[in-house]
């Protein structure tokens, strides 16, 4: 009777262990989401300022934060020759077994931004989702791409004057100097290196012509994601390309 009681005993302890660990799991899950959106502000406060750093605060215990790199990055506008950027970046990736907390197989879902890669407007630049594959949930945070027209300036050469439309295309880069697994209680920190402007024109530097649709289309493809496209109304003569790149490194 005595080992009987026992066993029970023992058994329902380890349930009742499982369950709270469990639990402590899915209550991690949710932190390191905050912890995220947490780091995207402090990343995107510090993009466009040289030497300026912000960091967010992990806790990671039932899971692993993970900084994967050389995603390539490629921009490209459409019938303007040269205007392009090819490069890298990175990501950064949370992820926990389905033990602690669960969707679907092939789950994804979106808490920052969406699946477009390239915005045309106002928005975040960062891009976070929940995706289920493999007995894993991964809290993926991403960099896109923004475009848009900022100004029209009219320019004289002799007796002529052209109406000169700049597009800035604003991009982050996530620079790492190792890609470690990171599991504990740790500050992540983001630090702005450098911020760089590459502007394509014509020949002559004092822009293309604009085509007869008056409009770009700019195209960006990160990673194996699809491209994603976006058209600008242009209303100038010429159109000059600004490529604005800011090198952000992500560490601890």
């Amino acid at each position: 009777m005595t080992a009987t009681t026992l066993a029970l005993v023992l058994v329902a302890s380890g349930y009742t262990y499982q369950i709270l660990e469990q639990q402590r799991g899915a209550t991690e899950f949710e932190a390191a989401k905050k912890s995220i959106l947490a780091f995207d502000d402090a990343l995107t406060d510090a993009s466009w300022k040289p030497q300026a750093s912000r960091s967010a605060r992990f806790t990671v215990n039932y899971g692993q934060l993970e900084l994967i790199p050389e995603m390539p990055l490629r921009v490209n506008v459409t019938d303007y020759a040269n205007a392009s950027y090819d490069g890298s970046t990175a990501y950064i990736r949370y992820r926990t077994k389905t033990t602690y907390t669960s969707f679907a197989e092939g789950y994804k879902s979106y808490f920052l931004g969406n699946d477009t890669t390239l915005s045309s407007g106002a928005g975040s630049y960062g891009r976070a989702s929940i995706e289920q594959n493999s007995g894993w949930v991964d809290l993926v945070l991403m960099y896109g791409v923004r475009a848009m027209k900022t100004s029209t300036v009219n320019m004289t050469q002799g007796d002529q004057t052209a109406r000169i439309n700049n597009v800035d295309i604003w991009i982050i880069t996530i620079y790492l100097t190792n890609w470690p697994t990171y599991i504990g209680d740790f500050d992540l920190q983001a630090k702005c290196l450098d911020v760089t402007t590459e502007s394509f024109a014509d020949v002559d530097n004092n822009g293309y012509p604009v085509d007869g649709d008056k409009q770009c289309t700019i195209s960006v493809q990160l990673g194996n994601n699809p491209v994603d496209t976006a058209s600008i109304e242009l209303d100038g003569d010429k159109v000059v390309f600004n490529f604005v790149i800011a090198t952000v490194r992500v560490s601890w």
